[in-house]
């Protein structure tokens, strides 16, 4: 393997503790103890999504991670989970080397209180002002993820946050994700200051993903085009923008999500409650479709890039084909 690519990779290899500067992306029901094992154990960044998990499910999954594991791997945790300081108490008490925020804003009480417990904390940033924002109150590393992505992503894609925010703190360490697959695409954005990557939907699908295997066959049949972000009822009722192959189950948010507006407008619900209501819903459906193979009425949760993944390789097959490739255009830039 080219050297060049292990030297791009050293800033986010160093802050995530692994060989690669690759993060799995969370993915609730599928990034459990296997997968986040599997990818720390190739020497990725394994990533466990808690999900809508209170302490004592977390505390489980982080033990059988660690049984799995003696490397280095992160906890993806929701900032409005009303649970979110039992969370963070389990990640220290276990000795977690890494949280990653995401779905909301931390303050800076947050931050002080993880790294209260010496684990680095790592957050999204949807914007520049946001970004510089997250690094004065202390966060450790950032990811800027496009709306390319699967599942929950910002308003903007992946190319404009890379203008907007990478191109203007090369001096912090970010990590990029969204529609990124190709290891050209991963070498030229460590060439652009990047500190790494995070993938997502490749990982969901490969041989150590514990994903049904209707899921599987759906991802590999779909086109990116079928990755799409749900419609939104109400303006004043922002909800968070959930990527995912179309089928019944998405007409079926469109429903629940209208239940939920009819209750918050009558005052029977707050926002924040509405809203968390919609996170329970995802969860759910993503379960149904994750772990008994209901692909019609099941959330899909996928990103665009799910157009150029047509079958099933194991997460050391991904892994060097990535790094092929970055070290084969590196290759031909500098030679």
């Amino acid at each position: 393997m080219n050297e060049k690519i292990l030297k791009l990779m050293e800033r986010g290899s160093k802050i995530l503790g692994s060989k690669y500067a690759l993060l799995g992306g969370a993915m609730t029901w599928i990034s459990e103890s296997n997968l986040t094992s599997a990818l720390s154990n190739a020497g990725l960044f394994g990533v466990l999504a808690s999900g809508s998990m209170d302490g004592s499910l977390l505390e489980n999954e982080i033990i059988k991670t660690k049984s799995k594991t003696d490397k280095n791997f992160g906890v993806n945790i929701i900032v409005m989970n009303p649970k979110l300081h039992d969370l963070i108490d389990v990640c220290g008490q276990k000795k977690v080397s890494h949280i990653i925020l995401a779905g909301g804003l931390p303050g800076k009480d947050i931050i002080d209180k993880i790294h209260s417990y010496g684990i680095q904390v790592i957050a999204f940033a949807p914007a520049l002002a946001i970004a510089k924002r997250l690094f004065k109150q202390g966060i450790d590393a950032l990811i800027i993820e496009g709306n390319e992505a699967g599942g929950h992503v910002g308003p903007l894609s992946t190319i404009i946050l890379i203008q907007d925010i990478l191109l203007n703190l090369k001096e912090y360490p970010i990590f990029v994700a969204g529609g990124i697959l190709r290891g050209e695409i991963v070498a030229s954005l460590l060439q652009l200051g990047a500190a790494g990557c995070q993938l997502g939907t490749v990982f969901a699908c490969c041989k150590e993903s514990i994903a049904h295997e209707n899921f599987k066959k759906v991802y590999f049949k779909a086109s990116g085009r079928n990755a799409v972000l749900p419609v939104q009822l109400d303006k004043k009722f922002n909800i968070a923008p959930v990527r995912a192959l179309e089928n019944i189950g998405t007409e079926e948010f469109i429903e629940k999500q209208r239940e939920v507006l009819i209750k918050f407008h009558n005052g029977d619900v707050t926002m924040d409650n509405g809203k968390l209501s919609l996170e329970h819903f995802w969860a759910g459906s993503l379960r149904r479709a994750v772990q008994e193979g209901d692909v019609d009425k099941g959330s899909l949760m996928s990103g665009q890039i799910v157009e150029l993944i047509k079958n099933e390789r194991s997460i050391e097959e991904i892994k060097n084909t990535i790094l092929r490739e970055a070290s084969d255009f590196l290759d031909r830039m500098y030679n």
